[in-house]
């Protein structure tokens, strides 16, 4: 095991005494993705991570294969695995997934929230302000992403959790290839209405907002542009510096 892997390990054990390299890598991958650093297409080298993250090929294919199963990560035969690039048919279908799930969660959240979820979300949103006053693009909307993620969380169903986290990698492949706008995409404020709207426990107002706030997010996106994509090392550069 790398320095690198060792001191996130450690870091860790209080939330995850269980944590393995697997998972210390696919969080770093996953995150890259939500953070828009790994645009659509991007070539996932075993060879390249594994370099990287000081693992060996087994653990990055378990990684990948993870990622593959959310729909973020695309493995192709004999030819490896890429950041998967929704077309514009199934960004709407995958648009219309998360509303759907979305809707479904804030109600539950509403019911089922507890105290100190909604604190640490009020936690999260202040973080996103702050990077956004900081124009920390990729923070902010990893930010963004965990907070809908939360959600899930406090709606205490475990099934909607798993295809919640997929959803939200999935719109953030579909954000970086299509938005129109370089702004902020979500907004810190509707956040902090949503997390008002649950801890009154009004799963009316909390359903409303939501609606509101996903037609926002989708009124970005012009569902033509796309990017480039990057180099792995480039991407990783904070890894390899703290390997240095």
């Amino acid at each position: 095991m790398t320095g690198l892997l060792k001191a996130t390990s450690k870091k860790s054990k209080s939330t995850s005494p269980k944590m393995t390299q697997d998972d210390v890598v696919y969080g770093h991958i996953f995150d890259a993705i939500l953070e828009q650093r790994l645009p659509p297409g991007t070539k996932l080298s075993e060879e390249a991570l594994g370099e990287i993250f000081g693992v060996s090929r087994t653990i990055i294919r378990r990684a990948l294969l993870r990622l593959s199963v959310e729909q973020v990560v695309s493995t192709r035969p004999n030819r490896g695995s890429i950041v998967a690039s929704p077309s514009v048919e199934e960004a709407m279908q995958i648009l219309k997934a998360r509303e759907v799930m979305e809707l479904a969660i804030i109600e539950l959240a509403a019911e089922n929230a507890t105290s100190e979820q909604i604190a640490k979300c009020r936690a999260m949103v202040a973080e996103e302000h702050e990077a956004i006053a900081l124009n920390d693009t990729g923070r902010s909307i990893r930010l963004s992403g965990e907070f809908h993620i939360e959600l899930a969380a406090m709606a205490d169903n475990l099934p909607l959790m798993s295809f919640q986290r997929s959803l939200v990698s999935q719109c953030s492949l579909i954000i970086a290839l299509y938005e129109s706008s370089k702004q902020h995409n979500c907004s810190y404020d509707e956040h902090t209405q949503l997390l008002d709207a649950i801890e009154a426990r009004d799963k009316n107002k909390a359903v409303a907002l939501m609606k509101v706030h996903l037609d926002h997010i989708k009124s970005k996106l012009n569902l033509h542009d796309e990017i480039s994509t990057q180099d792995l090392h480039a991407v990783f550069s904070n890894v390899l510096k703290k390997k240095a």
